[in-house]
This record gives C-alpha cells, structure tokens and sequence, in this order.
C-alpha cells in the first residue's frame, strides 16, 4: 500500500509538473482551474454550472479527466456538449465523476463500488501499481484542495443513458 502511494505520488509530481497539491484554501474547482492538465474540465464544470456548487464545503472526490481524455473523445463532441441545450447530459456526465467524500488514493481497494453524486456507482480495480476507477487509470493522484480531492484520470466516464 506504501509503495502504491509513493508511486502514485511520484506520478503525480512528474505528470501535474511538479503540483502534487494544490495551494491553501483552494477548492476542486480552483485547483483544475489552476492546473494546465484540467483546463477542458474546467471549462466544462463552469458550462454545466456546477462551480458554486463544487466550490461548497465538499468533501468532494473528483476523478478528473485530464485534457487529454476529452481530446480522445469523437471528434466534436466536446463542443457540442458545452452547448447551453445539452447541460442537462453535461451535468450527468461531470457529476458521475464526483463522489461525496474526500478519498485519497490509499483509501480505495480493489473491488470497492464508490456512489457518485449524479446516482451512479463506479467500481475501483487495483492491479499491482495501477489503479482504476470505472475503467479509467488513475494517471495522476491525490491532489489535495481545501474541500476534497482530485484524481486525474485518461478517459471521460459515462453514465448509462449518456453518449
């Protein structure tokens, strides 16, 4: 479990350029903002409207698509998306990447089934030094925020009913 940690933290450190944690008092919201691997999934969280409330007092744990997983996704899907009329699918998706509580990654074990805010259940799988959360690779771990934690991840989730 230490080795787990260290190298998760390592990873962090090498992929987050150095920011294994955010500043003091910065939320979830602020740290994706403030973090270059995150700047699509802020701009999807303010689209959806879901910064006031991913800036309350939380805990939050957000499994965090990085840019590069959206960029994965087809081709104009993103922009479509952000647009005002499919808020509704936006805010299902970003919430089935939130769960109540703040879960560094040493607190997860293989098999667990995490609830997710949009009603949801994601399931974790632990193999050796990899973990996974809904089929996506932790790539970056336990970036602390004042009211939770993030975890980046390689590919967008998405609920059943959803794309």
């Amino acid at each position: 479990m230490i080795r787990r940690t260290f190298i998760a933290a390592t990873a962090a450190l090498t992929v987050a350029g150095g920011m294994a944690f955010a500043q003091d008092g910065m939320t979830v919201v602020e740290t994706a903002q403030g973090n270059e691997n995150f700047s699509t999934l802020a701009a999807a969280i303010e689209a959806a409207g879901l910064v006031e409330t991913l800036n309350g007092d939380g805990p939050f744990t957000v499994f965090a698509p990085t840019n590069d997983a959206f960029a994965a996704l087809p081709d104009g899907t993103v922009d479509t998306l952000l647009q005002e009329e499919n808020r509704d699918q936006l805010t299902s998706i970003l919430t089935y990447h939130v769960v109540p509580g703040a879960a560094m990654s040493g607190d997860l074990s293989d098999g667990q089934m995490l609830d997710t805010v949009n009603g949801e259940q994601l399931e974790v799988s632990i193999d050796g030094d990899t973990v996974t959360v809904g089929g996506a690779t932790v790539q970056i771990a336990n970036i602390e925020a004042s009211n939770g934690v993030i975890h980046g991840i390689d590919s967008v989730l998405m609920p059943s009913g959803d794309m």
